[in-house]
């Protein structure tokens, strides 16, 4: 036997169920939001534009201009995940009194490291013998479109040589920064 519902229950029972669906959904929607912006937080960074890194002193440069090659080593940030690793290379050399000139390692015609080498009076590049000045600049015969990417540096009061380093595709005319 089946009995019938009194006059009232249909609406009480509706609005319990509303009143459920409703605060279920707010309690769940605070969560969920969270979640999707820690999911999308690696889209929000800006990208870097170099690093700014300390890599020597002055006093420790040659007077002559003869350059040095130093490590640039750096926490970098990979989506999610932190790593502290070498990013490259840079030489630095003294150009005047207390002026430096900075260079990244990498020749940007075919992307290999070059090297300094005094009997050569130059940076050599062991892929394709090309040969740049200790300022940087291409020799005749080089098959690389521009001369070494120069780097932004700056000596400190205290004497220390900061450099923002930054990678410049290779094989074009022109630096285009790599992001």
């Amino acid at each position: 036997m089946q009995t019938e519902p009194a006059p009232g229950d249909d609406r009480r029972d509706f609005l319990k169920k509303s009143c459920a669906v409703c605060v279920g959904g707010a309690v769940g929607v605070v969560p969920a939001l969270a979640g999707i912006a820690v999911y999308l937080d690696p889209l929000r960074r800006k990208a870097d534009t170099g690093l700014l890194a300390r890599v020597t002193s002055l006093e420790s440069l040659p007077a002559d201009g003869t350059p040095v090659m130093f490590p640039i080593i750096a926490i970098r940030t990979d989506a999610w995940n932190k790593s502290i690793a070498p990013v490259g290379a840079v030489y630095v050399r003294r150009a005047k009194g207390d002026q430096v000139q900075a260079f990244n390692v990498t020749c940007p015609h075919a992307g290999c490291a070059v090297e300094f080498q005094p009997e050569k009076k130059g940076y050599f590049c062991p892929c394709h013998n090309s040969l740049f000045t200790p300022e940087g600049k291409r020799t005749d015969g080089s098959p690389s479109a521009r001369d070494l990417d120069s780097l932004k540096s700056e000596v400190r009061a205290n004497g220390e040589v900061w450099v923002q380093f930054q990678n410049f595709e290779t094989g074009k005319a022109h630096k285009v920064a790599v992001s």
